[in-house]
């Protein structure tokens, strides 16, 4: 599903993600929840599952194009090329086997943590994808660290893709719920603002 904002609600967000420097405060604060038993099982066996080596991209042209569109995007944040280029890789495969739109959990990184794999908010929310500790316990291992570039990035998607599945793809409702910010909007348009104006690929456009 396409969703789209208009132009002066992106210019708007765009420009308080600016002013804010991409404000800490708007840190995911993922709500502890009873999931059930069964559910729990299905993300643990998820996140447990094996990374598999082929290749996330549809094709090779795609694979060069939307990697270097986004590394272009994201020279300022992540100045080491290759370490930028593995990263997006990263996020493209967990976000595509988890059935994300790579381009929108790039935007969600950038509002939650300026891709500092080390942020760490005031409530706890850890890493790239500030992911609540509490995760650890539910579905993976209180061993894991969440400073791991891969390890955050796979919780983050995981995460991502239950509260979607819980708000039936309600992309508002999901982003807000991940955020921890149920019923309001600021988070999930910011996200929506940053997605459609910075990160949103259309291989037309390459």
């Amino acid at each position: 599903m396409i969703y789209s904002l208009p132009a002066k609600t992106i210019f708007i967000f765009s420009a308080l993600l600016f002013q804010a420097g991409v404000s800490s405060a708007l840190a995911a604060n993922q709500k502890y929840e009873d999931i059930s038993l069964a559910n729990r099982y299905e993300l643990r066996q998820s996140l447990a599952s094996e990374i598999n080596t082929i290749s996330s991209f549809q094709s090779a042209r795609l694979a060069v194009n939307w990697i270097a569109y986004q590394s272009r995007n994201l020279a300022g944040k992540i100045p080491n090329e290759s370490v930028r280029r593995e990263w997006l890789r990263m996020v493209h495969y967990e976000a595509i086997r988890y059935k994300l739109d790579p381009d929108l959990v790039l935007a969600l990184i950038e509002v939650e943590s300026g891709f500092n794999r080390f942020a760490l908010s005031k409530v706890g929310a850890s890493g790239l994808m500030q992911v609540m500790p509490f995760w650890k316990d539910l579905i993976g291992d209180t061993r894991d660290s969440l400073f791991d570039v891969r390890t955050n990035l796979r919780y983050g998607c995981i995460i991502l893709k239950h509260y979607l599945d819980m708000e039936n793809q309600n992309l508002t409702r999901g982003l807000a719920r991940y955020n921890g910010s149920l019923g309001e909007d600021l988070y999930p348009n910011m996200v929506m603002a940053v997605w459609h104006s910075k990160y949103h690929y259309l291989e037309s456009s390459n």
